[in-house]
C-alpha cells in the first residue's frame, strides 16, 4: 500500500509504502469500542464519596412523638428527605478499571488506523520544522493541509518547541507516537503522522 507524502505546504514531494499489517486491517468496530471503554474508564480515578444517613453525625434522637402531633412520622433529623441527612445509595470510592490485553489493544489500534487511511483522514508529512516554534506558523501548515476540524499531529520524541507552538491550537492535538492511543485515533477527524513517526509506528504494531 502506497500513500503521497506531503511537505508543510500541502504539496505532494513523494510516496511512501505502507505496512499492511498496520494500516491495511479489517475494520473491527467492537473491538475499537471494547478498547475505547476500557481506556476511559481507566481514567475514572473512582474518588468521589458522600455520607449515607447512618454516617452522617447527629439524629439519634427522635424529632417528635410517633403520634398526636398532626405532622408525618420520623425517625430522625439525618434521614435523606432532612437538609443535612445522608444521601440515598451515596457515592463510594472504587475502583472503575477494566483489563485489556496488549493483543486485544494492539488490535485495536492497527483497526482504527486503517480505517482513518481508507477514509482519507490519513495525513503524512515528510518533517516538521518551524523557524520561531509560533503558533501562527503550525495554524499555517494546518490550513495548507486542509485540516478544518479536530486532528492530532503524531510526531517521533519529544519537541518542546512544537509543543510551545501547538499549545494555543484548541483542534489540534500533539502526540508522541510512542504514546498514541485508540481513543485519540478515533475521536479526532484528521490524524497527522511525520514520516519518522509512520515508520516507528510500524515498528511497533507491524509484528504483531
Amino acid at each position: 500500500m502506497k500513500a503521497a507524502v506531503l511537505n508543510t505546504l500541502g504539496k505532494k514531494v513523494k510516496t511512501v509504502e505502507l505496512s499492511d499489517a498496520v494500516f491495511n486491517a479489517e475494520y473491527n468496530e467492537p473491538l475499537i469500542h471494547q478498547v475505547v471503554v476500557a481506556q476511559l474508564a481507566n481514567k475514572r480515578q473512582g474518588t468521589k464519596s458522600a455520607l449515607t444517613r447512618t454516617e452522617v453525625r447527629g439524629g439519634g434522637i427522635k424529632p417528635w412523638r410517633q403520634k398526636g402531633t398532626g405532622r408525618a412520622r420520623q425517625g430522625s433529623i439525618r434521614a435523606p428527605q432532612w437538609t443535612h441527612g445522608g444521601v440515598v445509595f451515596a457515592p463510594k470510592p472504587r475502583d472503575f478499571s477494566k483489563k485489556i490485553n496488549k493483543k486485544m489493544r494492539d488490535g485495536a489500534m492497527v483497526s482504527a488506523l486503517s480505517r482513518k487511511l481508507a477514509d482519507g483522514d490519513v495525513i503524512i508529512l515528510d518533517k516538521v520544522v518551524l523557524e520561531n516554534n509560533k503558533t501562527r506558523e503550525v495554524a499555517a501548515i494546518l490550513k495548507n493541509l486542509g485540516v478544518e476540524k479536530t486532528a492530532m499531529l503524531v510526531v517521533k520524541g519529544d519537541d518542546e518547541g512544537l509543543k510551545r507552538a501547538t499549545g494555543n491550537i484548541k483542534e489540534l492535538t500533539l502526540a508522541p507516537s510512542e504514546l498514541i492511543n485508540v481513543y485519540d485515533v478515533v475521536r479526532v477527524g484528521k490524524c497527522i503522522f511525520t514520516l519518522d513517526a509512520i515508520k516507528a509506528i510500524e515498528e511497533v504494531y507491524g509484528n504483531e
